[in-house]
């Protein structure tokens, strides 16, 4: 089954359920996967819904922080439950180890020596994870084995 039926499925098991907090976060996954699909012309991938749940992600885990500044713990654990709802959906993630190993094969396939090198790997790596990692993860490591 594809990653937007499911998707569907759940919206529809979340609105007959009355699941208000279920159904706010998919209302807001799906509008952006249909949102999509009409800048495509064309019906969302996996690897499209995959990016949008991503970026969702990611825009919950900076107000996460901006509400740690304001001390708001009912929103902080509101978004927290939201985020981890969202990543359930998300292909199981690269352990530290197996992103290290994709990277170090990386660097050695295109030879990079040093920083000015980093968009070659970060190109490969990226292309190879894409789904299973986020860039800010791969960008720090590459740094790391890079300048040394």
């Amino acid at each position: 089954m594809k990653l937007v039926e499911t998707l569907d499925t759940e919206f529809k098991s979340a609105l007959k359920n009355k699941d208000a907090e279920k159904l706010s976060i998919l209302r807001l996954v799906r509008s952006n996967i249909k949102n999509l699909e009409i800048e495509k012309q064309a019906e969302a991938s996996d690897e499209d819904v995959v990016e949008i749940l991503q970026r969702e992600i990611k825009q919950h885990n900076e107000s996460i922080e901006a509400n740690k500044t304001a001390n708001r713990a009912e929103e902080i654990a509101r978004l927290e439950k939201e985020v981890a709802f969202l990543k359930q959906y998300l292909p199981e993630q690269l352990s530290s180890s197996e992103l290290k190993d994709v990277i170090e094969d990386a660097i050695t396939d295109t030879q990079a020596e040093n920083m000015s090198d980093m968009g070659k790997v970060m190109g490969k790596v990226m292309s190879q994870v894409k789904g299973r990692t986020t860039g800010d993860a791969v960008n720090q490591m590459v740094r790391d084995l890079l300048s040394k």
